[in-house]
């Protein structure tokens, strides 16, 4: 029997700094976008995000990896993290792939941005890597707003609630029974766990406190994977 993700759908971080303010309104610009583009085609625009989704947990990796390598110092569990949030968003565009079947334009659209946006987001991690993080929490933030949207879409009956695919069932250990809304239930959790995360990475590097049980619960493919403190 499949069990509902418990999340806070709520959460928002206020912007308290020009670096949170940028971070917010990028995101917002970016959110235009998406809704210009996409207006309410939730699965194809899942597609297309995703790849974009997919690309800071690599990077931040990756920079934290050669810096950690510098410094000769742990990393305290970051890479790790920030490594299982890429391959969790990659997953993502893996399932929306079965359910949208991408266009050619679409995927177009995908290889163009993802290359912007790879280069952009690589260069904003070295310049600032908590400006990084918080423009990701704030991501996240929007990709709760949509997943609950196309959510409503379903329940409405406006977006047809098809089986899951079997790439879906495995990643998330669904029951064979489970259907598309149960994969969004899921894909929304995922999203919470990564803008709670990311948020409190942005807050580590501010020099705050972080609450690790404040965090949305870990998605059910790996629940050893959780936040740990940073090496500074």
């Amino acid at each position: 029997m499949f069990i509902e993700p418990a999340i806070d759908l709520t959460v928002h971080h206020k912007p308290t700094s020009f670096s949170d303010r940028f971070a917010f309104g990028f995101t917002k610009l970016l959110r235009f976008c998406a809704d210009t583009f996409f207006a309410k085609r939730y699965g194809h625009r899942a597609i297309v995000l995703e790849t974009v989704a997919a690309v800071p947990g690599m990077v931040g990796a990756t920079l934290n990896h050669l810096k950690c390598l510098r410094r000769m110092k742990d990393d305290r569990g970051w890479i790790r993290t920030l490594m299982e949030e890429a391959e969790n968003e990659r997953m993502h565009l893996m399932t929306f792939i079965e359910i949208a079947k991408p266009t050619a334009f679409e995927r177009f659209v995908i290889i163009a941005v993802q290359w912007v946006f790879y280069i952009g987001f690589f260069v904003l991690y070295l310049i600032s890597p908590k400006t990084a993080h918080r423009v990701v929490g704030y991501f996240e933030e929007e990709a709760v707003i949509s997943y609950t949207h196309y959510l409503a879409e379903i329940d409405e009956g406006r977006s047809a609630n098809v089986p899951a695919p079997a790439i879906a069932l495995r990643y998330w250990k669904l029951p064979a029974t489970a259907t598309l809304r149960d994969v969004v239930l899921v894909v929304r959790a995922d999203e919470a766990h990564h803008r709670d995360v990311n948020h409190a990475f942005s807050n580590e590097l501010q020099g705050v406190a972080v609450d690790a049980e404040a965090l949305a619960p870990y998605p059910v493919h790996d629940e050893s994977v959780c936040i740990r403190n940073h090496a500074a």
